[in-house]
């Protein structure tokens, strides 16, 4: 029995006086009021309704039963009214989970600006280490990936990012500008302690649709580590050519505390996606929250970073 439509059926009848006029109300068959207020009775174990051929009346349990009942009903239009504001009101917590090197280098940044637009919200950020996928028990995930996207969620493009190679300009006038890849077997490598690179990296040549691979094998790693704010800020101090990607070096590029080598290669692309775990019944906070960052990285499957810092991936003339 579904006892919360029963309690309402009840009700009706009281206040409509009876079962015919409660079912025109509720758009129900005569049968199936009935049937429901005697399914309520039987199943509370006492008679609510003393039943006349000419009225009905509430016994004396009938009477304090309907009253609880008028309670209960409103509690749960209460409920439902807040449920409801929850979707439509932006404020409240707000889970997210993300990448450390995307909360650190890009969300606290902009936050200043999403704050302003909706004090009423409090973000909660969670950044365990690397994210590949919507994270169970945050309202919206910010992760990477190289791979089409297979999974029970939904999932909106911010950006593509180009991972590249860059250095601090003193290590570059010491050191000397790469113009080829070949050129890196003499520089110091700060790379990530992963197979693949003990075979050699892969460049990709261009931005266009023709791409040429040539795999390098440095001299040797001065550093390796797979934490890249570590990476990031070894580079930062002149340790060596770094590869990293464009959401964290932007600023860098910018204040020219790094410089991009190499500017017609890149080592890969990755993009980054907002997640959800579900469509229905979105809060407005995290309707707000992903409107937010479509409109700061653009959406699109391309990088804002790079064009931002004013230098995008270059054709190869050779």
């Amino acid at each position: 029995m579904d006892q919360l439509r029963a309690i309402k059926v009840f009700v009706r009848v009281i206040d409509e006086g009876s079962f015919a006029a409660a079912a025109r109300a509720l758009d129900l068959a005569p049968a199936v009021v009935t049937r429901l207020v005697a399914e309520l009775e039987d199943h509370l174990g006492t008679r609510l309704l003393n039943r006349t051929t000419r009225r009905l009346s509430l016994t004396e349990i009938g009477e304090a039963y309907l009253e609880r009942a008028r309670r209960i009903l409103a509690d749960v239009d209460e409920a439902a009214a807040l449920a409801a504001s929850a979707t439509q009101e932006v404020r409240g917590l707000l889970r997210v989970l993300c990448p450390p090197a995307i909360a650190v280098h890009q969300l606290a940044k902009h936050l200043p600006k999403f704050h302003r637009a909706y004090p009423l919200v409090t973000l909660e950020i969670a950044s365990p280490g690397p994210v590949e996928t919507v994270g169970d028990g945050y309202d919206l995930t910010i992760f990477l990936s190289r791979e089409l996207l297979d999974g029970d969620f939904i999932a909106r493009r911010l950006a593509r990012s180009e991972f590249i190679l860059c250095a601090a300009p003193d290590y570059l006038d010491h050191r000397g500008r790469p113009q080829h890849p070949s050129e890196l077997k003499k520089h110091d490598a700060l790379l990530p302690p992963t197979p693949s690179l003990m075979r050699g990296l892969t460049l990709q040549r261009g931005d266009g649709a023709e791409e040429i691979t040539l795999p390098i094998v440095p001299s040797r790693a001065t550093l390796s580590t797979t934490h890249m704010d570590t990476n990031y800020a070894a580079a930062l101090h002149g340790l060596g050519v770094a590869g990293l990607p464009s959401f964290m070096v932007e600023d860098a590029l910018l204040e020219q505390a790094l410089e991009r080598v190499m500017p017609q290669w890149r080592l890969f692309s990755t993009t980054l996606w907002a997640g959800m775990p579900t469509r229905k019944y979105v809060p407005a906070r995290t309707r707000a929250f992903l409107d937010f960052l479509l409109e700061i990285f653009g959406g699109e499957d391309k990088d804002p970073w790079l064009v931002a810092a004013g230098c995008a991936t270059c054709p190869s003339a050779g």
